[in-house]
């Protein structure tokens, strides 16, 4: 057994061939690190994106807590708020005729 252990060669290629270099993707990588952003132009980048994603987390947060909140219905049974006996069409015009007065100086 020795002696086909000696005797058997160990395979020593490597797993991924070694690629000779390929001058095309060399230039192309200089090209792209040539036509790269200054730093001042990604900084502006960068804010403006961190601002929207702020401004969106800020709108998921606000509707996540509006799809909680109690509707008018359980907030009168619960007596929080005081049932309004006018029809919704009495009070709309009630709130444009206030809002006329205050643009008028009135009221």
């Amino acid at each position: 057994m020795a002696e086909q252990s000696s005797s058997a060669a160990v395979d020593q290629t490597p797993i991924s061939p070694v690629r000779p270099t390929n001058a095309v993707r060399r230039d192309s990588l200089e090209q792209h690190l040539q036509n790269r952003p200054n730093r001042e132009e990604l900084v502006q980048s960068l804010q403006a994106h961190q601002k929207q994603l702020e401004k969106s987390m800020r709108a998921d947060s606000l509707n996540d807590k509006i799809s909680h909140r109690p509707s008018p219905e359980e907030l009168i049974k619960k007596g929080v708020l005081d049932e309004d006996p006018r029809s919704a069409e009495e009070r709309y015009e009630e709130a444009i005729e206030e809002e006329y007065a205050k643009r008028e100086g009135g009221a």
